[in-house]
């Protein structure tokens, strides 16, 4: 049996790998263009920070983890070539994976921590694997390749949470903010 015949098929199957961080090797190379999405990853974990924000006990993280800032300066931002919104981008996801992953295992380590909290923390880690798998499918370089006396890009700010609505926050808005943001120029450019 040969590739499905039907691109609904083909997009559906991919919809389904994804977040299970399979490779997708048929699949639509710009799925991630698709606005709804990168909507879909959104509304998870907005859905998270409202979740653990109605929580009683305020769940807090039992030490500061680091994240990325997702403010903004959209003067600056437009400003700045792909490339370098791309490494911003790949660092910022990957600051924010990492710190999911210490929220997880701070979470292991409480006792009896609630299982809607576990569960959006899973949910968490899961779409950040799938957002990752996705922007590779864009070609974008998590070092993108630049001449050697071309300026090192900035560093990435960051900043530090205390809760596990905090956490999800960043999470939101990062999507909502940069990635949102490079996903859009570079589908729009048409880059590969």
């Amino acid at each position: 049996m040969g590739v499905p015949e039907r691109p609904t098929l083909l997009l559906l199957l991919s919809l389904l790998l994804v977040p299970l961080g399979l490779p997708v090797l048929c699949g639509p190379p710009r799925l991630i263009c698709d606005s709804r999405v990168l909507e879909r990853y959104i509304l998870e974990a907005k859905e998270a920070e409202n979740v653990t924000m109605g929580c009683t006990e305020g769940p807090r993280l039992s030490e500061n983890i680091t994240v990325p800032d997702t403010k903004v300066n959209f003067y600056a931002w437009k400003r700045m070539e792909v490339e370098d919104q791309a490494v911003e981008v790949w660092q910022g996801l990957s600051l924010l994976s990492e710190a999911v992953l210490q929220a997880q295992a701070l979470l292991a380590n409480s006792s009896q921590p609630p299982e809607t909290l576990q569960l959006h923390i899973d949910k968490a880690i899961s779409g950040l694997r799938s957002l990752t798998s996705l922007l590779r499918t864009l070609a974008a370089q998590k070092e993108p390749m630049s001449p050697a006396d071309a300026t090192p890009p900035a560093p990435l700010r960051t900043l530090t949470v205390d809760t596990f609505p905090k956490l999800f926050r960043v999470y939101a808005n990062f999507l909502r903010g940069k990635l949102k943001l490079y996903t859009g120029e570079v589908c729009r450019r048409g880059d590969r």
